[in-house]
């Protein structure tokens, strides 16, 4: 009996005490799946923030072809390809399929778009001037500067900007221009600059020359100023007008004319100020579709417009904005530390190489004169440092070269420097046509003066708009340039001379004798990104009928130019539209001529009519593109 109880009482406390383990078992999972619910709560309110804050930053404003696509206007996320939520998508596909498909424009194509030309805003409204950039408290600074460097190392210099408190800035959208360069021997090179979206700033610079250089920051417009610009694009765009004379019969065998206000018909942006109804004279491209109008005359009929000219400019800006905007392209304190670069045995010898090359075409060319390179040499250097062949469809880094001696030497393919004599060589048997603003006529100009049988003709015309013509007999070559349409800011001209430049390619055969050269910029700055985008694309589908007819055409187009800095043409404005114009011609299989790196990073005095130094390095990369090796 007593070993019954016995045994009764130690199963009773063995019950006990493996009840009192399994309760404690379970205290210990419960309080794991508490503290595992409790970690998994905090990451999704992270997650949520981080999401909430990354769509502030990163949402792109809807400018761009927004008044078809504002089932598009969703912040871009990796979650769904097309950056818009799943009832949307189907309806943004659609508009853009019905709308754009002429132009082989999809979906992803226009996000791209709406990606390149997004601009950070500032994260707070803006009561007064003084916490806007200020480009006398804004820095730089080196990143691990060391005592030497090798060419074709990085050199990394941070940014930091700050407000007239001497406060550093918390957000984005300043825009920074950056070089480095080395007086002594006309040196330099583009810097590349990234926003971190917190008011600090990136900049990559490659090291490209044996020598010493230094670092140059300066701020074109804080982030401030470039919403200035940006509101006044979206609202303003009337603020350059033009202006439209008609002629016609009179009595008594005398002239009537009329002068009137004239602007591209866009029914907003600040365009449809000029009036609705019967107010205008419209005047339709049967072929563009695109319309220009004028106010309509008092006693002659809309038949009667003869000329076109330069009306002039509205600065509508408030006195707020006119402070903004006169922090405009300053230069940023910083390190002025002297850069030692030695050479390397990869890169530098690729370098040295093109260098070396440029070298001998610097003395040939002040000695008037030049002893031609061995072709055989420029075939080694691009087998041994895979240099590329010039050909349509390159792409075009940061850096695209640099000066040396101020000589450009290119990084997107093989460049030569010609002589007078090599040039007539290239362009011998060519029928040259050109066409875009008073920077392409700049190359006109040059072949004129440089070539010695080449003769302009007089046909008459007003000289800033042409057309213009020049002619070599002997070696069959003729040069044309004309502007590329309306909107033109030019003196009086006639109307019936001013072509659009898809009208012009499309009257045009094409084929290997044929080099068709185009640029677009200058005279589009002050209108809206859409109307923009819509000339770019009517220009590609021209091409791409030319090249589809006439496969062996070359195509080259001239990048937009640095140099203007207000609010009828900030370079702000110009980056935005040369980003649209690479975008729609990235596939089309064209040369594009980058001179937008080329004249930021010159020594000479900015001018959107570049010195006659630059337009000779981009005559160089455009012959080599017409007669590659």
């Amino acid at each position: 009996m007593d070993v019954i109880i016995c045994f009764q009482k130690h199963a009773l406390k063995k019950s006990y005490k493996e009840s009192r383990e399994h309760f404690h078992r379970e205290r210990s999972w419960l309080w794991k799946l508490f503290t595992g619910l409790c970690i998994l709560v905090v990451m999704c309110l992270l997650v949520v923030w981080s999401y909430m804050g990354n769509g502030r930053k990163k949402h792109p404003s809807p400018n761009i072809l927004s008044q078809h696509c504002a089932g598009l206007q969703k912040p871009l996320n990796s979650s769904s390809p097309a950056g818009i939520n799943s009832k949307d998508s189907e309806k943004s596909q659609s508009l853009i399929n019905s709308i754009y498909s002429e132009f082989g424009i999809s979906l992803e194509d226009y996000l791209r778009l709406q990606e390149a030309v997004h601009w950070a805003d500032p994260d707070r409204s803006i009561t007064n001037v003084s916490m806007s950039t200020s480009p006398a408290h804004t820095t730089f600074i080196i990143e691990n500067l060391k005592k030497s460097y090798q060419t074709g190392e990085k050199l990394f210099v941070t940014v930091h900007a700050k407000d007239f408190y001497n406060k550093s800035k918390s957000y984005g959208g300043d825009f920074f221009q950056a070089k480095l360069f080395w007086n002594n021997t006309k040196a330099s090179v583009f810097g590349d600059v990234k926003d971190m979206l917190n008011g600090s700033y990136s900049v990559c610079f490659l090291l490209p020359w044996v020598g010493e250089a230094q670092v140059a920051v300066r701020l074109i417009h804080s982030s401030e100023a470039v919403q200035v610009l940006k509101r006044h694009r979206d609202t303003d765009s009337d603020r350059v007008y033009f202006n439209g004379y008609y002629e016609g019969p009179g009595p008594n065998k005398t002239r009537l004319s009329e002068t009137v206000m004239c602007n591209v018909k866009w029914d907003k942006n600040g365009l449809e100020h000029m009036g609705t109804g019967d107010c205008c004279c419209e005047y339709k491209d049967p072929h563009t579709e695109e319309i220009w109008r004028c106010q309509r005359p008092k006693s002659l009929p809309c038949s009667a417009l003869v000329y076109h000219s330069m009306g002039g400019y509205r600065n509508r800006l408030t006195e707020k904005e006119k402070k903004l905007m006169k922090q405009t392209n300053k230069d940023i304190n910083g390190d002025k530390s002297i850069i030692k670069i030695f050479s390397s045995k990869t890169i530098g010898m690729l370098v040295n190489s093109l260098t070396q090359k440029n070298s001998t075409a610097q003395r040939c060319r002040d000695a008037g004169k030049c002893v031609a390179q061995k072709r055989g040499t420029d075939v080694l250097t691009l087998r041994q440092y895979k240099i590329k062949k010039c050909h349509p469809g390159l792409h075009t880094p940061v850096p695209a070269g640099f000066y040396l001696n101020d000589v450009w030497t290119s990084f997107v393919c093989s460049t030569r420097h010609f002589t007078t004599q090599m040039t007539s060589e290239c362009l011998k048997d060519k029928h040259i046509y050109m066409m875009g603003d008073s920077t392409m006529r700049q190359w006109f100009e040059f072949f004129v003066k440089e070539v010695p049988n080449l003769k302009q003709m007089d046909l008459h015309v007003q000289y800033q708009s042409g057309p213009l013509l020049a002619v070599d007999v002997e070696n069959n070559i003729d040069l044309h340039w004309r502007a590329h349409g309306l909107p033109l800011r030019t003196e009086k001209t006639a109307v019936a001379d001013l072509h659009y430049i898809s009208n012009e390619i499309n009257g045009l055969a094409g084929g290997p004798h044929m080099v068709i050269m185009f640029n677009l910029g200058p005279h589009f700055t002050t209108y809206p990104l859409d109307f923009y985008t819509h000339r770019v694309l009517i220009i590609r589908t021209a091409v791409l009928a030319l090249l589809q007819r006439a496969p062996d055409t070359t195509v080259i187009i001239k990048t937009v130019n640095t140099g203007y800095k207000d609010i009828f043409g900030s370079d702000w404005y110009s980056l935005q539209l040369d980003k649209i114009l690479r975008w729609a011609f990235q596939d089309v299989g064209v040369y594009i001529l980058d001179v937008w790196q080329m004249t930021a990073c010159h020594y000479s005095k900015e001018n959107i009519h570049p010195c006659p130094v630059i337009i000779k390095n981009e005559i160089d990369i455009l012959l080599s593109f017409i007669c590659p090796v």
